[in-house]
């Protein structure tokens, strides 16, 4: 379950004997390298313990829906924000009409009202209570409203009947969970994606470099691999680790990271990396000594590596970002024409390095599509769709 590695899952239970079974889904979604956090409405505080679905997550459990410990923190809207997905399992007949009409008393209605991400409700009732008309109105409504309704399955129940209405069991649930992430956009496609900063020495010990974490290209990277791409990403020094299934390259200096992306080329070219326009022009042979009270280094210019690809021979198609502190729309579109791109992802430079959330507007020609505030991973998944379009489009 790879796909999972490093998504957000919230986990919504609500008041059925089927939470039981949620422990295990949250075991099995955190064994397959997923972030879990935990909300449980009133009634299914009744069925599962908070202490126990906190020592399964690893993560404090959410409850109420006015926290004030929680508003000083993540917050209820931060919350949603936060999430790659929303699965609630087990689903109550109750959760449902409510859903369906709107409701938001409580957290867990709140943020299924809030949410940005997929929402997936795993139905657990007596058999009675699923064939109900009523129910099963309820259910097609939700469907007709892009909700995704994994089961219920078929087998004895608690009550002792025999039925439709069980809780799909916790290992279905977790491959359910994954294809959510798995899109197909770009299969059979090449990706080579630069992320993170490069470093320019100036002696052996120190050197030019600013303060990208490489968490988008990272992501970016995943969000590919999920739509069937085959992807190389050529990164410079980050304390993150590789994702799987996708080769990567590891350099330092902007001319190591030029070389490597002529050393890979492919369908799509991805540059993301925050790569120093400037660097020492000649890197001394040892440590340079604190003899003086100042010292001149004389820098000349790195080669655009988003450029280089872009106006080369047989050029792929070509997505840049711009990470800008002022005039982001003027620059970008400055970006998207001088360097012959076909792309452009604009963000605020102040709000993006090392953060886990981001938001951007994405430019074309003759066209722009603004991406909400979103998790990275959530926000990169949006981008893989658009070049998608565009590809198809050219």
């Amino acid at each position: 379950m790879s796909t999972l590695q490093n998504k957000r899952i919230l986990l919504g239970i609500t008041g059925s004997i089927a939470a039981y079974k949620s422990a295990e889904l949250c075991r099995l979604l955190i064994k397959a390298g997923a972030e879990v956090r935990v909300v449980l409405t009133e009634s299914a505080r009744m069925f599962i313990t908070p202490m126990t679905m906190q020592a399964l997550s690893g993560n404090r459990v959410h409850t109420e829906l006015l926290d004030v410990e929680a508003e000083a923190g993540m917050g209820h809207i931060a919350l949603a924000r936060w999430a790659d997905l929303i699965v609630v399992a087990p689903a109550s007949a109750n959760f449902l009409a409510r859903l369906l009409h709107g409701e938001a008393d409580d957290l867990l209605t709140t943020l299924c009202l809030a949410r940005r991400s997929e929402l997936a409700l795993a139905p657990a009732m007596n058999q009675a209570m699923w064939s109900n008309s009523s129910t099963r109105q309820n259910v097609e409504r939700l469907s007709q409203m892009a909700v995704h309704i994994w089961g219920p399955g078929n087998g004895e129940q608690a009550c002792g009947d025999e039925g439709v209405g069980r809780m799909l069991e916790p290992e279905e649930l977790l491959g359910l969970c994954a294809a959510q992430f798995e899109s197909g956009l770009l299969a059979g496609k090449t990706v080579t994606i630069t992320a993170g900063p490069t470093r320019e020495a100036i002696d052996p010990v120190r050197y030019i470099s600013n303060h990208s974490s490489g968490k988008m290209g990272y992501a970016l990277a995943e969000a590919a691999v999920e739509a069937g791409a085959k992807v190389t990403l050529i990164s410079g020094p980050v304390s993150i680790p590789v994702p799987q299934r996708l080769h990567c390259v590891q350099v330092e200096s902007a001319q190591q990271m030029l070389q490597a992306c002529r050393e890979h080329p492919a369908d799509i070219f991805i540059g993301v990396a925050a790569v120093a326009d400037y660097r020492p022009e000649q890197a001394a042979a040892q440590k340079i000594k604190k003899d003086a009270d100042y010292m001149e280094i004389r820098l000349v210019r790195n080669p655009d590596i988003l450029a280089s690809i872009a106006t080369g021979a047989s050029r792929p198609f070509c997505v840049g970002f711009a990470a800008e502190t002022e005039n982001l729309e003027a620059n970008a579109l400055h970006k998207l024409e001088h360097k012959n791109l076909d792309m452009i992802v604009a963000n605020d430079a102040s709000a993006t390095f090392g953060s886990d959330e981001a938001s951007a507007t994405v430019y074309w020609a003759g066209g722009n599509q603004v991406l909400e505030p979103h998790s990275k991973a959530g926000l990169t998944r949006e981008i893989i769709r658009l070049i998608a379009e565009r590809l198809k489009s050219a």
